[in-house]
């Protein structure tokens, strides 16, 4: 589902390296606006939603970061 999303570039999730610390999901896109206004509204985003949301807890924060430095 995310894969075929434009803009997607690429997707990786990290393990904690303490017990009780959250996984981290890192998903690259081309743009914010790839991400905000092209896969959040859409229907594969909803597919995604309802497969991935009832494992998390608490619910995750979306951050946007720049290009690393």
């Amino acid at each position: 589902m995310i894969t075929a999303s434009p803009g997607f570039i690429s997707l990786e999730i990290r393990r904690p390296t303490g017990t009780g610390q959250p996984y981290l999901l890192l998903a690259e896109w081309r743009s914010v606006k790839d991400h905000r206004d092209g896969f959040r509204p859409s229907d594969r985003y909803q597919q995604w939603r309802a497969l991935l949301h009832p494992f998390y807890d608490p619910m995750p924060t979306v951050s946007y970061f720049g290009e690393s430095l």
